[in-house]
């Protein structure tokens, strides 16, 4: 195990282009030839709130859907467009980005082109409001057990990769 306490990401920034209101990240995996380009598209803010250190996400508005009668809870990862009844979802902030673990599992060897340095802790992290479970990483190394209390971090400014690894999780 590296000396460390804190987890470090073994990755740059991602470049990107912004078309319109969507990003498109480029993701020179395999050297400039083996560029690959994806569109971030409608979720774009969710990416964007996260390098401005804010967790963003969606719900459903619609007074006539079949399940959320318009009073949805946040989804994350957000969803541009609700699950039940199809309509376009409103953005809202997660106004305390903390819950506890509910699930996760001790990486210690990740596979090709994993970005992050192992070993560490993938968790799935329940928060109070969003009637999804978050997948992220916690930077501590610290032996955790389901139920710790967690808090969202951000890797922001330049620090920023923009991409879904500037949200992480620490203990609180």
């Amino acid at each position: 195990m590296p000396n460390a306490t804190k987890v470090k990401l073994k990755t740059t920034p991602t470049k990107f282009e912004v078309k319109g209101e969507a990003w498109v990240i480029q993701n020179p995996r395999f050297g400039p030839e083996g560029t690959h380009y994806h569109t971030y598209g409608m979720l774009t803010p969710y990416f964007e709130g996260l390098t401005k250190g804010k967790l963003l996400g969606t719900r459903c508005v619609n007074k006539k859907c079949p399940i959320s009668k318009g009073k949805s809870e946040l989804w994350l990862p957000p969803r541009a467009d609700c699950p039940d009844c199809h309509q376009s979802m409103e953005w809202s902030e997660v106004k305390v980005p903390a819950g506890y673990i509910y699930a996760y599992t001790h990486v210690k060897a990740g596979g090709t082109g994993l970005e992050i340095e192992t070993p560490y802790y993938q968790i799935d992290v329940k928060i109070p409001g969003v009637a999804t479970i978050v997948k992220s990483y916690l930077l501590d190394r610290k032996p955790i057990k389901i139920g710790d209390k967690v808090r969202a971090g951000f890797r922001s400014g330049k620090a920023a990769t923009h991409t879904s690894l500037d949200l992480y999780f620490e203990l609180v």
